[in-house]
């Protein structure tokens, strides 16, 4: 009578020893040996505590255990900041990066971080030079000031005009326009932190010049005006001019700073766009001074500029605060560059990525809509319905919140009739932000709307779809 004796698994093979093997030898030269190391131990040390032993064979076991390392090893190397596609409707999406840089920008960016520039040097005069200097010359003459600096967004415009001009005194502000521009950062928070001290005027929906008129005392530092661009109130509505304020505040002998948020450098009229109040405009109508962002309507990178007169700017630079704000060789060389472009308004549209998506018109939209409408057809399976359909994009980032344009996306539904089926659309939506570059679309009545406004070619879009492994309808 024999007795047959139970075998134990093989134990897991040693660390030294996987490294040693031909299976794992490409990812050596790829990760190099302290990052395949670590990966290893980490691969072995969750292999142990979930209690699996090694395969039956060594080359079935080193085979599953490159394998496994090697997608670890990718998954690792893969950066956090990465592109994705832009098919929410909305051309600037706070979220996904705001405005687009053009070529000439990412150019500069190239040049200077690739090797010494004269950020803070005059060459010329051989001495140390001011930063501003960069873009200044280019802001002033296309906002018709004095003066301009740049710091690090419009929040930061906004801190050092208050800090600078109003620390201990009194900002006053119409209540209508106290408004929240985001990620719960509100203006009276803003006030608060700069050391001004609010005094509101008017009402919710009307304020009227003599509001302002009767809050001006010898505590008063400036007046604020902030543009209503991330929201708009109407009906029985009122609020007081620029031009108006401006004479009054000259009267009084203070300041008139605006807070434009989305600035814009040109008319957006005479591509079609809806009115945003200018740079330009503003500083004419009376501004002192006048802050705004970069990275929004204007087309740049992040950060917020001031742009007005000269004797006003100078309090700012002289603040030490100026200098935790300001901005790099990065946002200078990009912001030039930017700036350059606007001196040709006939190739603006063109040669400005936000300015292009934004003049997009429905008839250029729609082949890109159809293009991408066969794509998801042919990779998505019988239970969902993919229809090209007419949609609104928006401008977003809090310019012309009720303006919206003309466009044309596929939507994606779920084919089963009875309700309560959205889980397809909801996993068809989180599958295509798992693909190499994530698309990003929105929801609209138990349907996923891609809208094709951000989308100049739906070809690499498409190359992926084979990536796509939604589950059924």
């Amino acid at each position: 009578m024999s007795t047959r004796l139970r075998t134990e698994p093989s134990p897991l093979p040693s660390v030294d020893r996987l490294l040693r093997e031909p299976a794992l030898e490409s990812l050596l030269g790829a990760y190099g040996r302290v990052r395949l190391t670590a990966a290893i131990r980490t691969h072995l040390a969750a292999l142990r505590d979930a209690g699996i032993a090694a395969a039956a064979t060594d080359a079935a076991r080193v085979e599953s255990i490159a394998a496994a390392v090697g997608a670890r090893l990718v998954e690792d190397a893969r950066p956090s900041l990465r592109p994705v596609a832009n098919l929410t409707g909305t051309v600037l999406h706070t979220n996904l990066g705001r405005a687009l840089l053009p070529q000439a920008a990412i150019d500069a960016i190239a040049r200077v971080a690739l090797q010494p520039c004269n950020l803070e040097f005059d060459v010329a005069a051989g001495k140390r030079g001011e930063r501003d200097a960069h873009v200044e010359t280019r802001l002033c003459d296309l906002a018709g000031a004095e003066a301009a600096l740049v710091v690090n967004n419009n929040a930061a415009a906004v801190l050092l005009v208050l800090n600078s001009l109003a620390r201990n005194r009194e900002v006053i502000v119409s209540r209508g326009e106290l408004v929240e521009i985001g990620g719960h950062f509100r203006i009276p928070d803003i006030m608060a932190r700069a050391g001004a001290r609010l005094r509101e005027v008017g009402t919710t929906n009307r304020t009227h010049l003599a509001d302002y008129a009767d809050a001006l005392t010898p505590k008063s530092a400036i007046v604020m005006k902030v543009h209503a661009s991330n929201y708009e109130v109407r009906g029985f509505a009122s609020t007081v001019s620029e031009r108006e304020l401006a004479a009054l505040a000259r009267e009084r002998g203070v300041p008139l700073v605006t807070d434009l948020g989305s600035g814009t450098l040109v008319d957006l009229r005479q591509w079609g766009l809806p009115h945003e109040p200018t740079v330009r405009e503003t500083i004419e109508a009376g501004a002192d001074l006048v802050m705004f962002s970069g990275d929004k309507l204007l087309g740049g990178p992040q950060c917020g500029i001031v742009a007005g007169r000269a004797a006003l700017v100078d309090k700012l630079r002289r603040n030490p605060l100026k200098r935790a704000l300001r901005v790099d060789k990065i946002v200078l060389a990009a912001l030039e560059q930017v700036l350059m472009l606007y001196g040709d308004l006939e190739r603006l549209p063109a040669e400005l990525p936000t300015l292009r998506l934004l003049t997009r018109t429905r008839d250029e939209i729609e082949p890109v809509a159809r293009d991408l409408a066969r794509g998801f057809a042919a990779a998505l399976d019988v239970g969902y319905e993919v229809d090209v359909v007419d949609c609104a994009s928006q401008i977003g980032s809090g310019a012309l919140p009720v303006d919206t344009l003309p466009s044309v996306g596929v939507r994606i539904a779920s084919s089963a009739a009875r309700p309560g089926r959205d889980g397809a659309v909801q996993r068809l939506q989180r599958a295509l932000r798992e693909l190499p570059m994530p698309v990003i679309g929105r929801l609209v009545d138990h349907a996923l709307i891609l809208d094709c406004r951000c989308l100049l070619d739906a070809a690499p879009l498409i190359a992926q779809l084979g990536a796509l492994r939604p589950p059924g309808a």
